[in-house]
Parts: structure tokens; sequence; C-alpha cells
């Protein structure tokens, strides 16, 4: 029998534990795969109604891609790919018949995707197969089987490494045209002119990629519908089938901007490796400010004075805005109710479907702020909420309400003072179709400016937000991009090489040492106290006190140096071993068998823009979880789409922060509520993967605040988030894992942040990511197995240890750790004290029997116990976590209890596998 969870969540009012079987769990899961790629798939063209397709149409496939295609990315953020629906599945299970000898073709033609890279990123090189192999005869057979075809294309992305942004330089052209990965190659280009060349009736283009592509070429004739799926994780491509034969109608919006020439975007130029030539790493700059995404599209062409868009101008650069999607009904929208009481903004909107079939619409609102050229930089238009509709039949209606704080269009003013300003002025309340497109507006007035400044903090605030980080805004960077001058502070070009500052140098050239100040001596006691005790206990109840006198010099030790993908036993307070495995597409553990329903990326989850659907999402992942008695997830990723390069986009939802701040809290808030923790990732600035190993992140206060940190403060804030996890990148000169500004002012002092930080895999990389500097910034624990020295001398050290154990074991107490971890041993500590006696072991062999043992013996028996180490690790590792038995509970009491959840030995350094 699974665990029965709901004792453990009687802290969380209204909550209610699935508590099904692994097998449950498993089906739950495929099914909630399936729903989310079915709101997420996006529309981008339908041309003369070519789609929906009739029940039973023949359907020819072209493209490679369409016999293996693209399920999510590479990494940690991966999954077990054998058991997902593939496209021609499922487009058979929405009736569909498949032109097999076009399958053939492809399956037989030579071509194969590569093999992934794992954790030091993705293998990019095309897969295609030449027009010159299609012969004649095969192509009119194609035209006899039917008059319709499907194109698709693929293009992947993974850790460790980020897209090419030129193919030749990185070894994967023997063109030097300056052609980037996310635009068709040669082979493509001429796959789509061939099949557009056979007079098809209708032609429709899939594309399956995460990550922002230039898709110019669906607009051209000859090319009838698009769809954008992302990956579709392990069920999404019956979701596919659905969508082509209308059961379902697609209600996707874009989560990013694109653009026909993904080079005109100012973060483009100060994206990708740069090194410094004075030292001997790595930075980059994020010198286009706040003005990424679409707060630079819907920007650059504004009049500042009239506060007018150059349409023909946009128009170029623009194809699909940020927020685009089609459906195949109508919709009508309107204001049927606008309130502002100077704390907050209601606007209720009224959905009407005025077309023929029933589908879903998402609701938009965005504010325009009133700018003052050389003032505090503002985008044109941000986004400030959204909802999205039940399912609705035509002629039906349904009132979505959007509600956001006036304090929420404040901007940060890093300049004069460091704080939040709501200037004064009209603010316009823009109901939109998407990021460009106008419905109607209201205006809202602002008589006095207001400055949220240190006796005044905004209401979401327990204190004030002022400057935390001049150090990285103007540290190196001396221009950054303003809409009062574009033409002279927008970059045209890369400026790698730069010079370090001296101060720079100076960091980098010793080993930083942490500023301890003198403390008190902590206190031991034994009081009968154990973990289960705590639960339900606010974070300064002073019972806390008590339990933590249990925790040794020892214990505290060994929970904060050995916290990978697990935290440790520690039997005086009786706190279990548990499992912390990855997400945020699935469980993926790097160091057992155990591999869960992959989820579709999350930017294809972005795209369904459904907080809803997202929390329950989050139950069903959490459900899933518990089942196989894991505690805690590493996810969501709340770093935004800052480039369509960055080669982990899969896992992150959007180039808006307040979209991913609103979806990672949902899921949080639908993990939570089944006691499994998430550890929002990752904190902060890491944004590609190119050098991520300590690269140094140079950026000004107000992108950071209102872009980069915005998700997190929303995970902690709406979602109630108790874990985190920090990023490997530098903030200017200081590790984002040792940031005292970032972990502690900003995090827990200014947003209350309660809960355990740790660090992003520190495996081969402890001499940097130094524990002894983690821990007085407001780091908890390491993600870590050996190698990590921590220095517990001083009673400065014993306090900052004893804080991080109080973080780590309110996170456990706030979970399901003693229930589901009862019976899961931490294996993989066993395996390695196995193998580490085992090579003591052989050691003292050869030294004690040096003299008696021949050279062939000796050599013998290292052999010999070597093979007998890999055998007893592979024994292990296969053995995976232990797993309950199944229950009776049906799979779909998920949705029946969604609506009371709601309510409430070192790997080398190249090949570490992050989280």
């Amino acid at each position: 029998m699974a665990a029965n969870l709901n004792p453990l969540l009687s802290g969380r009012a209204g909550t209610q534990a699935l508590n099904l079987s692994p097998e449950e769990a498993q089906q739950a899961s495929r099914e909630m795969a399936r729903e989310l790629a079915g709101e997420g798939i996006v529309l981008l063209e339908n041309k003369n109604g070519a789609l929906p397709l009739e029940q039973g149409t023949k359907v020819n496939l072209f493209g490679y891609a369409t016999v293996d295609p693209l399920y999510g990315g590479t990494g940690s953020g991966a999954g077990d790919t054998s058991n997902n629906v593939d496209l021609i599945e499922g487009l058979t299970a929405s009736g569909f018949e498949v032109n097999q000898e076009l399958v053939n073709f492809y399956k037989n033609s030579g071509v194969k995707r590569p093999s992934q890279k794992g954790f030091v990123g993705a293998n990019f090189t095309p897969v295609e197969v030449p027009a010159a192999q299609y012969d004649q005869q095969l192509l009119q057979n194609t035209k006899a089987f039917s008059d319709t075809a499907l194109v698709m294309f693929s293009r992947t992305g993974g850790e460790g490494g980020d897209l090419p942004q030129d193919m030749y330089a990185a070894g994967y052209s023997d063109t030097d045209d300056g052609t980037h990965y996310l635009e068709l190659t040669q082979d493509e280009k001429d796959l789509l002119e061939l099949v557009k060349a056979q007079g098809f009736a209708r032609v429709i283009v899939l594309i399956n990629s995460s990550n922002a592509m230039e898709l110019g070429f669906v607009q051209q004739d000859g090319v009838d519908a698009a769809l954008w799926i992302g990956g579709p994780g392990s069920t999404g491509f019956e979701a596919v089938g659905q969508i082509l034969s209308g059961a379902v109608t697609p209600s996707g919006r874009l989560t990013d901007t694109y653009a026909y020439d993904l080079t005109s975007s100012p973060a483009y130029w100060n994206a990708g490796s740069f090194a410094y030539s004075n030292l001997e790493r790595n930075y980059v700059e994020y010198a286009e400010g706040i003005y990424v995404g679409y707060r630079f599209y819907e920007t650059r062409w504004i009049d500042n004075a009239t506060g007018l868009c150059d349409e023909e101008a946009y128009r170029k650069a623009v194809q699909y805005p940020f927020g685009y999607g089609l459906s195949y009904t109508e919709f009508e929208q309107s204001i049927q109710n606008f309130s502002a009481d100077g704390k907050t903004i209601r606007m209720e909107v009224q959905v009407t479907n005025t077309g023929a079939v029933a589908g879903k619409d998402v609701v938009q609102v965005y504010y325009t702020a009133p700018y003052t050229v050389g003032g505090i930089e503002k985008s044109h238009v941000v986004l400030a909420g959204f909802g999205k509709t039940k399912l609705l039949e035509p002629g039906e209606s349904d009132t979505v309400s959007v509600e956001f704080a006036v304090e929420d269009m404040a901007s940060y003013d890093e300049k004069n003072g460091g704080s939040y300003v709501l200037e004064a002025g009209d603010y316009q309340i823009r109901l939109m179709k998407n990021a460009h497109e106008e419905i109607d507006q209201r205006v809202y007035s602002v008589e006095q400016t207001v400055v949220y400044g240190q006796d005044a903090p905004r209401s979401s605030d327990h204190q004030a937000a002022v400057n935390r980080f001049e150090d990285v805004g103007s540290g190196q960077i001396t221009q950054y991009v303003s809409r009062w001058d574009w033409e002279g502070t927008l970059p045209t070009s890369r400026q790698d090489g730069k010079e370090a500052s001296a101060e720079t140098v100076a960091v980098f050239s010793s080993k930083p040492q942490p500023v301890l100040e003198d403390a008190e001596p902590i206190a031991f006691g034994q009081h009968g106290l154990v973990l289960e005790d705590m639960r339900g206990l606010d974070y300064d109840d002073a019972k806390w006190e008590l339990l933590l006198e249990q925790l040794s010099v020892a214990d505290m030790t060994n929970m904060i140096a050995n916290g990978g993908w697990s935290t440790p036993q520690v039997d005086s307070v009786g706190k279990p071993a548990t499992t912390d495995l990855d997400g945020p597409a699935g469980l993926n553990s790097l160091t057992s068998n155990l591999k869960g329903v992959p989820f579709p990326s999350q930017v294809l989850i972005g795209a369904s823009w459904n907080t809803e659907l997202v929390e329950r999402f989050g139950q069903v992942f959490a459900a899933e979880a518990a089942a196989n008695r894991v505690v805690g997830l590493y996810a969501p990723g709340a770093n935004i789409h800052r480039t369509p390069f960055s080669g982990r986009n899969f896992e992150y939802y959007a180039e808006d922060g307040l979209l991913s701040g609103k979806l990672a809290a949902a899921m949080v808030k639908g993990c939570s509520s089944q006691g499994v923790y998430c550890y929002v990732k990752h904190f902060a600035l890491n944004d590609q993967e190119s050098d991520r190993l300590s690269i140094s992140v140079w950026a000004n206060e107000q992108s950071m605040r209102e872009l980069y940190l915005k998700p997190f403060e929303l995970a902690v804030k709406e979602g109630g988030t108790t874990a985190i996890m920090s990023s490997y990148n530098y903030l200017g000169n200081t590790w984002a894992g040792a940031s005292y500004a970032l972990l502690t002012q900003v995090l827990r002092q200014e947003w209350g942040f309660e809960g355990m930080v740790v660090t992003d895999s520190a495996m081969g990389n402890t001499s940097w990511m130094d524990v002894n500097l983690a821990l007085p910034a407001g780091g908890d624990m390491m993600l870590c197995l050996m190698g990590v020295t921590l220095d517990s001398s001083t009673n400065a050290m014993q306090q900052a240890m004893r804080r991080a154990c109080h973080n780590i074991l309110y996170t456990q107490a706030n979970s399901v750790a003693v229930s589901v971890a009862a019976d899961n041993a931490p294996y993989w500590l066993m395996l390695l004290a196995l193998v580490d006696g085992l090579i003591v072991s052989a050691l003292v062999l050869l030294v004690l029997g040096g003299r008696t043992l021949k050279r062939r013996h000796k050599a013998g028996i290292v052999i010999g116990i070597t093979v007998l180490a890999v055998l007893v690790a592979l024994v292990l590792i296969m053995r995976g976590p232990s797993q309950p038995a199944s229950q009776s509970s049906a799979a779909d009491s998920i949705a029946a209890s969604s609506d009371s959840a709601s309510s409430a030995g070192s790997l080398p350094v190249e090949e570490t596998p992050a989280e």
C-alpha cells in the first residue's frame, strides 16, 4: 500500500494527499503530460482554415524529425524516452493514416540523430535527408497517397552549452555564411521547397523546438498552417494528433517574442563566451538592461513624445509578439468592470466564444507607465496579469478577473537612492490580445510620486528593497541600452577580450576568506524532540531552538556537506534520510535507475498561460515523486529566456519574469500540497550555459530586480516555496552561492523566505564553491557527496551551521519526509562507503603483503578488487529508492482532489551534472 500522507499535511489547510501507487502515479502523469501539451501548443498560422483536418485523413510525413522527434532537452532535465508516444503513434491514435512508405524512407535513409552529450551541451549536428535522395517515384506515390503533407523541423538544447550562434565557427557547417542554429539549414530549405513544389492541397509545418526560431518561412506561399509544439514530453504527440484533428482546439500563447532576425535583439551581442584579456576567466554583460524580449521589441519603435509605434518598422522586425496564438474559433473580449482603490487594480473581462467550436482563450493585461526622457528606464508595455477561461462552447461566456497591486507598477530606480518608485502620471491599463495588439484600456492616475523607501516598503516586502548590487551594475559595464538614445546605446557587435579591472584581478588572484564576526558559543542539550514534533510550527517557534541543541557539530557538518540528491539521516533529531531528484521535466535520478514520466518542456507548459493547470500539474508531479519516495524536486526552473540561444530554455517558462514567476508559484503550490518541496532554481542570473562554471555576470540592479529576480520573488511570496537552489555564476566578483546580498538581504530579509538554500552541483567544484563562504552568506547545504571541507572551529561558523540546519529541518518538517522516506536508505552514500572500504582494503593488503606477493599477484588483486567494487556499485545504483507496493486508489482521483488542494569520487568539472 502507498503511504497515507494525509496526517502529515495537517498543517496545510484544505489539502489532501493523492496517495497514489507508482503505477497509478505513472498513469496520472502520462495523462497530465498530454493535457499540458494540449493547452500549450500554439497555432501560428492557419490560412483559409487549413486546420483542423478531417478525422481519418491520410497524411504524408516529411522531414527526418517525423520519425525521430525531440521530446525535451538534454542534461539533468532530460528523461527516459523509451516509452514515449511518437508522432506517428500520436497521429494514428487520432484516426489519421500515415504514409508508411515515407516513414520507411526516412528510417532507411542513413541519416541518424547524433547521440547527445549529457552535461556538456547538446550535439547540434543538423539531421535532414538531402533533397537529392527523394526519387521521383517516391514523390509521385506521396501525391497518390494523400493531398496533405506535414513537415516537421526540430531543434535540441541542453545543459552545459548554448545553441550555436555561428554554425561554421562551432564546427557544424562547412559553409562560412554566418548562419546560426535557429534558422533552417540548406537541406531543410530544400525539403520545404520540394514539398511545396508537389502541389499538395495542404502543407502543414510543425516546429519541434523549445527555443524560439526564425520562422519567416511559414508565412510564405505554399505553407497553409503551422503549429509550435515545443518538446511534447511522454504523451504530448497524442495532443498534437488531437489538435490536428480538431478534437482539441489550440489555446496556447507564445512565451517569447519571435523576431524575423534573432540578431536584432540587443542581448544577442552580449550572450555566449567572452574571456578577459588579462585574466583566465569568462564574463557576460547584460548591457541591454531591462530591454529583453518584448520589453525591447515593444519599445524600440515607440515615439517617446507621442507614445505611438512605427508599425511599419515593427512589422519588419517582429513576426509573432509575446503572447501570440491563434484558435480554431473566435472570441470577443470586453471590459465588464474596472476598479482601483489606491492599492489594488482589478479588471473583469467577459470572454465570449463567437465562433463555431469549443475552445479556451487567454486574457492578458499590460500597463504602460509614464516615461520621462532621461529618467528611469521603462518598457512601453509590461505584463501585469493574465488568466485563462474555462472551455467555452459556441455562444458561451466566461468572466476572467485580473487583479494586481498598484505598487506592482513601480519601477526600480537604482540611480536615485535605490528604491521602487511609482512615478506620478497616467498609467494605461491595457486589455490586449498579445504584447502588441490592444483590445481596450482604462486609465489609472497617480497624483503624486510614491517612493517605496526604507521607511515605506512595498506591502509585499518585509524590508524595503534598496540597492544591494551596485558593484554588479557599475563594476564593468559603462553603457547600458536606453530608449532615449537607441542609436547611441544599442550594441552592434560582440566585444570580447575586455580587460578585467584591477579589483576583479585582485579578487580572483587569491582565495577569498569568509568574513566572520565574534559570536557566542552554541548550546547543546537533550530535550527528547524529533523532527516530526516540529511539523506545522512557525519558523520562529521557541521549540526549534531546543531541537537544534540536540545536534552535534558532526551532525550539522553531515547535514550541510552531504546534500547531493539526498539529505542524510540524523538520529539525534529523528530526521530520516530523504531523496531529492531532478526535474523539471520529470523524475530523473542521476544515481539510480529511477526515471519518471517525462513531462513537456517547461516552455511548453508555460505556453498554457494557465496557473490552475500548472498547480494541478504540480500535484500530479509531486504525487509521482512521493509514490517513489522522493521528497524534494530540483524544479521548477525560474530563470528567463534572455536570448533564444540559451541551452536550457527548455527548462524555463518564458522571457518575462512575471509570467515565469506566476507559473513557478503555481507549480510550487501544487507540489507542496502533496508535501513535496521544490528547489526553485537557479538563483540567480543563470541565463546561459556557455562558461557556466563560475562565469562573472554583470548587470544593473533595475534589470536584476524587474526581470531576473522576479520569478524567484513570486515563487517565494505567492508560491510559498521552502527551498531554493543557488547558481554557479558569479554576480560580478561574488559567487551567487556566497552572496550575502542575494541569499540573506534580498531572499530572506526583503522577501521573507523561510527554508533552505542548496547549491547547484558542487561535485568537482568545491575549490571555488566553498561551503565556508556559502554558510555566512545564507547558503545552507552543498549539493555534493564528497570533497566538502567545512571549518567548524569558530563560534561564528557554528552559529552559521546551526542556522543552516534550522533552515534544512524547517523545510523537511513541513514535508512528507518522515513518511515517504521511512525505509529509503541513502544508497549512494552506502555505495561510496563500500567502494572506499574496498579501496582501503586493497591498499592495506598490498602494503602488508608487499614482501611476499609477486608483482603479477599484486596486479591480480588490484584488478579483482576493482571489478568487485564496480559490480557492487552497479547493484547499488540499479537498486534505486525502494518503492511501495500498489494501492487501490484510482488515478483519476487527481482531478477530484484538485479543488481542495488548490485552496490551500568527484566528477570531472567539465562533465559536472548540474541541476
